[in-house]
């Protein structure tokens, strides 16, 4: 690594560090102050759409209504997505005339937006009008990041309120999330972009000349508005099937710095936030501890195994598959960034990384992305491993566990467990249904263990909602269209469900004095204890997995032999 290399990592993660007390100020004061701090225009837009749906902003839900209103609502969108690319042949905005998209694709577009999960088999430049970009997947970006957030609001109202029997409205907080947090960043965020010369317009394409005198159709349309709420949503999406890596995405690189950047942005903020939300300032902050440490050893990992020299390309830099406007420290920050944020979005071709690098993004999506992970779910996804934690710290000491609080019981746990094994059996289980079926079978296009890590890949993708691919597999296929888009349910509402029910548990329980078998959660010790039961949890379930792909792949390279 040179001097610069080592300048452009320090700098992203002291902007990282610099911004999250700021933002996360910013969603406080959006998010969990009365809306009378957030002027007329605030309270006017949710008074209105409070009115559309037919509730008033003081309707307090159970946990119960609260999960109804979000599945209702994301079974709308699904539905409503999965129609506009079936009929978007015949619907405006549509220059280019693409066809109507086939249901399977459908399919499984509709449920990797709605998610959160932004997982792409097909190239948007060719495939998607410009209505369906811009009513369909933009609008998935932003209400599908902001469900994501409220989810968050109510599991943290569920740890502070005491002997109550609700835990917030699930319409007020998706209109805040998305009207005074999401669309200004964005916006904001979109207006840069378009200084860097990202596109933002309705023409179909251009013509262009080349040097060679050849010609060229260059796609144009609104991209910058999508990439900018793909990157603070962490959804992924892009508008261009080489996402990131396309100029028109990504043209400089200070466009590819503050995309890297947005990618973390509101993840890490949202730990600062709840800190302050929860009033537990130095819990939040071992916390965020803890999520920079792992952030840290995968961003190690990647760059000694990308800037080391290998057998099997005698020495020479590992350049295949990488951008070389922005070099390989710059596609490696940019891979581990995503898939410890549940972003997706890629500036170099993941099945191009070393094998321990592309073992740490498959790990990082592995965990449930709590590494900060996606836009609120990274911090309720890490609050299911903390109260793990605290339970078992309280088996070891002999005493009913207590976390800010409140007792962990039997009830919690189970809802914990359900939460963190379901995604890691979706992984599974899809993985070896692919290895040992033809349909799945035909998806891979590179032999032995790479093969096997482009599946894993994949599920672990779709389970983890990040929606980033090995871009080596053949995904769109009935199999794997139907596949992924199950695995990609069970990623998202088996963790979101039990997020809920706990919330709904915790919010009726009287709180309990801290007390000399109290667990302290703001210490280091917890720190360590937090991080090993993720590393822990995450090992025990996927080495065997991991072992037949990307470690094996790992040893034949420094043999000679590649894949």
């Amino acid at each position: 690594m040179s001097g610069h290399d080592y300048l452009q990592t320090l700098v992203f993660l002291c902007a990282l560090l610099l911004l999250t007390p700021i933002v996360g100020a910013y969603l406080v004061r959006f998010l969990w102050t009365d809306m009378n701090r957030q002027g007329r225009a605030g309270r006017l837009a949710e008074w209105f759409v409070l009115r559309i749906v037919g509730v008033g902003a003081a309707g307090e839900m159970t946990w119960q209504q609260y999960t109804l209103s979000l599945v209702w609502f994301n079974l709308f969108g699904l539905a409503l997505l999965f129609v506009i690319q079936l009929f978007q042949a015949h619907l405006p905005l549509n220059p280019t005339r693409v066809p109507n998209v086939a249901w399977p694709l459908a399919f499984n577009t509709a449920v990797s937006f709605v998610t959160n999960t932004n997982w792409q088999s097909y190239a948007g430049e060719t495939t998607m009008s410009h209505l369906t970009q811009m009513l369909g997947l933009a609008v998935q970006n932003f209400v599908s990041a902001a469900t994501g957030m409220a989810v968050f609001l109510a599991l943290v109202r569920g740890l502070v309120r005491r002997s109550a029997t609700t835990i917030g409205n699930f319409w007020s907080d998706l209109v805040r999330c998305t009207f005074f947090v999401l669309m200004p960043l964005c916006l904001v965020f979109a207006i840069f972009l378009v200084s860097q010369g990202v596109p933002q317009s309705f023409d179909g394409s251009v013509q262009a000349s080349t040097l060679e005198g050849a010609h060229q159709t260059i796609p144009l349309g609104p991209v910058a508005s999508q990439i900018a709420i793909k990157q603070l949503g962490t959804n992924g999406g892009g508008f261009f099937n080489a996402n990131s890596a396309h100029p028109f995405e990504n043209p400089t690189p200070l466009s590819n710095f503050f995309e890297m950047l947005a990618i973390l942005l509101i993840p890490a903020a949202t730990v600062h936030a709840y800190g302050r939300m929860t009033r537990a300032r130095r819990h939040a902050a071992v916390v965020f501890g803890v999520m920079f440490f792992l952030l840290i050893a995968g961003l190690t990992v990647s760059l000694w195994s990308e800037t080391s020299t290998h057998a099997s390309l005698a020495g020479t830099p590992w350049l295949e598959g990488k951008e070389t406007r922005f070099g390989v420290v710059g596609s490696v920050l940019w891979s581990v960034s995503t898939t410890a944020a549940s972003n997706g979005s890629v500036n170099a071709m993941h099945s191009s990384l070393t094998p321990l690098s592309g073992l740490v993004a498959l790990f990082n999506m592995m965990i449930g992305e709590v590494v900060f992970g996606g836009v609120g779910a990274g911090m309720y996804g890490m609050l299911m491993f903390i109260l793990l934690t605290v339970f078992l710290a309280g088996l070891m000491v002999g005493r009913t566990p207590e976390f800010l609080g409140k007792r962990i019981e039997a009830a919690e746990i189970r809802w914990v467990l359900v939460a963190v094994l379901a995604p890691s059996a979706a992984i599974l289980a899809g993985a070896a249904v692919a290895c040992v079926t033809p349909a799945g079978l035909s998806g891979p296009t590179n032999p032995g263990p790479h093969g096997l890590s482009e599946i894993l890949y994949a599920f672990a993708s779709a389970a983890g909602n990040n929606g980033s691919a090995f871009a080596s597999l053949n995904a769109n296929t009935v199999f794997y269209n139907l596949a992924l888009g199950i695995a990609m349910l069970i990623g998202r509402y088996a963790v979101i469900v039990p997020a809920l029910a706990i919330a709904g548990s915790l919010v009726r329980k009287k709180p309990t004095p801290a007390s000399s078998g109290t667990f302290p959660t703001d210490t280091m010790t917890f720190g360590v204890m937090l991080a090993g039961i993720v590393v822990i949890v995450g090992f025990l379930t996927f080495l065997p997995a991991l072992t037949l792909g990307p470690i094996v792949e790992h040893f034949l390279m420094a043999l000679g032999r590649t894949f």
